[in-house]
């Protein structure tokens, strides 16, 4: 019979850490999107139960913010998944998310609602 292996010994986290973890924790699952009315209640700025296309490309830029850390408007080479590939400005950002919103807008009212949200561009 072999002897136990050895686990390595448990850091603790410090107190900083723990109260650190106890105020983000609950923002971050407040913060969780779980359904269309979800995603819908996020993105409808003005509230009016529908998304606009400005609300849309508002909400769906969240990622190019995140990524532009020089804040020029674009995003370059070494700002992209993986540093490569063709740099992408804000407005080429801007008007991909607006075809996308068109293929959803299955009604053609410039807006999409819950059901519109939850389906996959056509």
């Amino acid at each position: 019979m072999r002897p136990p292996t050895p686990r390595p010994a448990r850091r603790r986290a410090g107190p900083g850490v723990s109260a650190l973890a106890a105020l983000v924790l609950p923002a971050l699952a407040a913060a969780q999107v779980h359904t269309t009315a979800d995603y819908l209640a996020r993105m409808d700025a003005d509230r009016d139960g529908r998304v606009s296309l400005a609300e849309y490309q508002d909400w769906m830029s969240y990622a190019f913010d995140a990524m532009d850390r020089d804040r020029d408007g674009t995003l370059a080479p070494a700002e992209l998944p993986g540093g490569r590939g063709r740099p992408l400005t804000r407005a080429e950002h801007r008007a991909r998310l607006a075809q996308t919103f068109a293929r959803q807008d299955r009604d053609g009212d410039g807006h999409l609602d819950a059901r519109e949200l939850a389906a996959p561009p056509r």
